[in-house]
């Protein structure tokens, strides 16, 4: 065994303090995941939901929730006629890709719309929640499974609305400003009396159907809403069609054109 030098003892002490410094860090940080993971009691809020990229989707505040409109019926099909304001809804399900551009059009020219969020497209893209709501969007209710909720019996039609509320609740904290029932334009009495159960005051329907979901192409898309839509109305479109995205620039410009704003639904209404 060779002499130990000054030095070689200095490099031993220093290389001692640097395991313990290292040993202590690493039991730092199990015991703060441990405190990360351990369940939320009833009182706290929300947990962070973390988006395919990586970032947090846990909501700043809560988003608004849902109102009631005196005045309006318990299923509002359009606004009032006298106002120069349109609400564009959209049926929120399918590729996010569209969804986003979708968005990001109607965000650039000015326009906010109306999103009616299936609830396994937010388990599946959960990010979308506060993608919406930061855009200045409006935020809903269609649904759990996007099933035809009319023709269910009382208990599966209930959760149908119940479970994707809890979904919205717990991304943003809110369950959503609107219901629309899946697959029908109007709710049953059945459906509107599970809705109002659930928290909210009116079921939303539309008086212009655009049909996109039958991808005849983004001119006839254009056609048909602009052919029916006039001030007041409430116009149901599709996340998910390439039609729809291209369709868009078109309608907003002829909206404006006419002096129509598209607003939220509770704008619409407000």
């Amino acid at each position: 065994m060779g002499r130990v030098t000054t030095t070689d003892r200095r490099t031993a002490l220093r290389a001692g303090a640097g395991l313990a410094v290292a040993g202590a860090f690493a039991a730092g940080c199990a015991r703060t995941g441990a405190v990360a993971h351990s369940a939320p009691d009833a009182t706290s809020p929300p947990p962070p939901t973390t988006s395919p990229t990586g970032a947090s989707t846990a909501p700043a505040r809560p988003a608004p929730s849902p109102r009631r409109f005196p005045g309006q019926p318990a299923q509002i099909d359009h606004g009032p006629r006298g106002r120069p304001r349109v609400a564009l809804t959209f049926h929120g399900n399918g590729d996010p890709a569209t969804a986003r551009a979708l968005l990001a059009e109607a965000e650039r020219r000015g326009a906010r719309i109306t999103v009616l969020a299936v609830g396994t497209w937010l388990d599946a893209h959960p990010e979308m929640a506060r993608r919406i709501l930061d855009g200045g969007h409006d935020l809903g209710n269609h649904t759990m499974r996007h099933l035809d909720i009319n023709t269910m019996s009382e208990a599966d039609a209930g959760r149908e609305i119940e479970d994707c509320a809890a979904r919205l609740k717990r991304l943003t904290g809110s369950v959503g400003t609107w219901f629309r029932p899946s697959r029908a334009a109007r709710a049953s009495p059945l459906v509107e009396t599970l809705a109002r159960r659930a928290g909210y005051p009116h079921v939303l329907s539309y008086d212009v159907d655009s049909l996109d979901f039958t991808s005849p192409g983004a001119p006839a898309v254009t056609r048909t809403v602009l052919d029916a839509v006039r001030g007041g109305s409430v116009v149901s479109l599709h996340f998910g069609y390439t039609d729809t995205v291209a369709a868009l620039p078109a309608v907003l410009d002829e909206l404006d054109r006419r002096g129509l704003r598209a607003v939220t639904t509770t704008e619409l209404l407000s």
